[in-house]
């Protein structure tokens, strides 16, 4: 079963879901500020994603900016940055698919036909 992370609100969010939808793709969702990713999950994303940890950082939030993390982020151990996205799901780049053994970041629609039709 693929898991959603979204957030209602978000335009890129709802295009995602669109695609799901119309492609008769079968997932959970999950609301990423009510249940963000835990750290535990945050970390499994990046190892089997292969992503770097700031691929999965909001970079054009609101809260991203009012925190100052182009800044700081640098000068952040890994796992000080995996506690900062996982205590606010704001901060968290979304949507997230994953099945547990693939996860995409953002959406993309090339990229998700590719790996999930």
């Amino acid at each position: 079963m693929l898991t959603f992370f979204q957030y209602p609100k978000c335009g890129t969010c709802r295009k995602a879901k669109k695609f799901l939808n119309d492609q008769g793709i079968s997932y959970e969702e999950r609301h990423i500020v009510e249940k963000p990713p835990t750290v535990e999950e945050l970390r499994e994303f990046i190892t089997i994603s292969d992503l770097p940890i700031q691929k999965f950082f909001n970079t054009s939030g609101q809260v991203y900016r009012k925190l100052d993390l182009s800044k700081r982020l640098p000068n952040m151990t890994d796992e000080e940055k995996l506690e900062l996205l996982a205590s606010d799901g704001m901060l968290v780049k979304r949507p997230i698919l994953t099945d547990g053994k693939s996860v995409t970041v953002g959406f993309k629609e090339e990229e998700w036909k590719e790996k999930w039709t």
